[in-house]
C-alpha cells in the first residue's frame, strides 16, 4: 500500500538487536527469546516494530564489530547494541571491548540509524580498576553517540531482593542466562525505554 513518504513513519520501525546469547535466545523455544518477547510486549502497547534477531550465541563485542556492516542491511532504521557479556566471561580487557563497541557505534553512525545502547554490570571478581573501566564504558559510548542508555541487560533480575531465588526461579541451570520467565521479567523493565527509543526513531523519520 502507497502511503507517501509524509506518512512513512507510520509503517511498523525496523529494529536489528544486535547482541550475544542473551539477545538471540540461548536455550528457549524461539517465541520465549529475548526478541520475540520484547515485540510481543511492544505490540501489546501498540507500537509497531519489525525486530530482526541478530543475536549469535557467545559473541564478543570483536564478534559484533566483524559483523555489524551485513547486520545494517537497507531495511534496518534502528539498531539495539547488547554486547559484552561474554567479553566479561573471558576477562577481555575493557579497553579492548571499549574500541571494540565504539567502533560499532562508529559504523551505525555512518547510517544515520538511532542507537538503544544495553549495558552489562562487570562483577567485582576481576578487581576494582576492571569493574570501573567496564562500566564506565558503556555510559561514555551513549554520550559520544546520542545513543540511549539502558545500563543493565540484566538488572531487572539483578534488583531482585533474594538472589538465590532469583536464580532458582528466572535463570537457567548455567546460571548465566535467563529462562522464559526471567526473560519477560527482562522485557517487562526494558519495554518502556525500547518503547520511547521507538516514539523517537519514528519522529525522525517523519
Amino acid at each position: 500500500m502507497f502511503l507517501g513518504s509524509g506518512l512513512a513513519w507510520a509503517e511498523p520501525v525496523t529494529v536489528a538487536a544486535l547482541g550475544d546469547s542473551l539477545t538471540q535466545g540461548y536455550g528457549l523455544q524461539p517465541q520465549d527469546g529475548f526478541v520475540a518477547q520484547l515485540g510481543d510486549w511492544l505490540e501489546a502497547e501498540g507500537t509497531e516494530i519489525t525486530l530482526i534477531n541478530a543475536g549469535v550465541s557467545g559473541d564478543t563485542t570483536a564478534g559484533g564489530l566483524s559483523r555489524v556492516d551485513w547486520t545494517l542491511t537497507p531495511d534496518v532504521e534502528a539498531v539495539i547494541v547488547a554486547l559484552g557479556g561474554n567479553d566479561l566471561l573471558r576477562g577481555i580487557d575493557p579497553a579492548e571491548s571499549k574500541r571494540n563497541l565504539d567502533g560499532i557505534l562508529s559504523k551505525i553512525s555512518e547510517r544515520g540509524l538511532p542507537v538503544l545502547l544495553v549495558g552489562m554490570d562487570a562483577p567485582s571478581n576481576y578487581g576494582a580498576d576492571f569493574e570501573r573501566a567496564f562500566d564506565a564504558m558503556y555510559p561514555d559510548l551513549a554520550d559520544q553517540y546520542d545513543a540511549v542508555l539502558y545500563p543493565n541487560f540484566l538488572q531487572a533480575l539483578a534488583a531482585l531482593e533474594d538472589r538465590q531465588a532469583a536464580l532458582a526461579q528466572y535463570m537457567q541451570r548455567d546460571g548465566i542466562h535467563p529462562n522464559s520467565e526471567g526473560v519477560a521479567l527482562i522485557v517487562n523493565d526494558l519495554g518502556p525505554v525500547m518503547q520511547r527509543f521507538i516514539e523517537q526513531v519514528k519522529a525522525s523519520l517523519n
